[in-house]
């Protein structure tokens, strides 16, 4: 089965010192060839910070959009792995090893089973060609 392991943390107020980020990206590095090595690695992206989002709405047929994310939280969304994992307890397993977990959290979400209920899978980049 397929999770999404969401990784949230503390929103920075500054810029991390260059030997910091050096660090934590070899762990991130590490990890990820960790779960590619053992095939679960399905995809993943890094987020910029919520300076960078827009927020979308469609309120009576108009679109509308709003700067930042849509909830103001102490922790956000800063990026996702997308993993193939036996059950949730390995799932679990991955996301306590993602380096964000030291100073934010990890949300494990089952990806959706459109087969399960009999569903057509939406479109995607993925399954588009």
């Amino acid at each position: 089965m397929q999770y999404a392991l969401l990784i949230y943390t503390p929103e920075p107020t500054e810029e991390a010192p260059a030997d910091a980020m050096v660090a934590e990206m070899a762990e991130y590095n590490a990890f990820s060839r960790y779960i590619t090595d053992r095939g679960a690695m399905r995809g993943g992206e890094a987020l910029e910070s919520t300076a960078a989002a827009t927020t979308v709405r469609v309120v009576d047929g108009k679109t509308i959009t709003t700067d930042g994310p849509f909830a103001e939280t102490k922790e956000t969304l800063g990026g996702f792995y997308l993993v193939e994992a036996a059950d949730l307890d390995e799932a679990i397993a991955f996301a306590a090893m993602i380096p964000g977990a030291k100073h934010g959290s990890i949300e494990v979400r089952p990806v959706f089973d459109y087969a399960a209920v009999g569903a057509e899978r939406p479109l995607t980049a993925s399954t588009a060609g």
